[in-house]
């Protein structure tokens, strides 16, 4: 259907689901110390407004709000419709606690309850 439509009415249609994407965005992304936000996020990558960012590439944070999801390595894939597109090489999850080296039981306590007794 884009092909029938004008070029001004496609820019027009383009700037404002731009505005819309911009507007509901809460991720972001934390490269070098500079701040991006992110329009769009899928399972293998996420886009960024091609105004804002320049070919990022390497490891950056990625966050909802203040909450830490992922620490990615990315690659800069391709520019459309005014977004830039970057794939993720890894996207490893943030834990709010270091890895187990061990297998913990699903019934195991946990904690010990002292009754004050010695």
């Amino acid at each position: 259907m884009e092909e029938f439509l004008s070029k001004e009415i496609q820019a027009g249609l383009d700037a404002a689901r731009m505005a819309s994407l911009r507007k509901g965005a809460r991720l972001r992304l934390e490269a070098g110390g500079d701040v991006y936000r992110v329009l769009r996020m899928w399972k293998t990558g996420f886009s960024v407004d091609a105004q804002d960012a320049p070919k990022l590439r390497g490891l950056v944070d990625l966050y909802d709000g203040s909450l830490h999801l992922f620490q990615c390595l990315i690659v800069a894939s391709e520019e459309e419709a005014g977004e830039m597109r970057y794939e993720f090489k890894r996207a490893t999850a943030v834990a709010d606690r270091p890895p187990l080296d061990f297998e913990r039981p699903a019934d195991a306590p946990l904690g010990l309850i002292e009754d004050g007794r010695a």
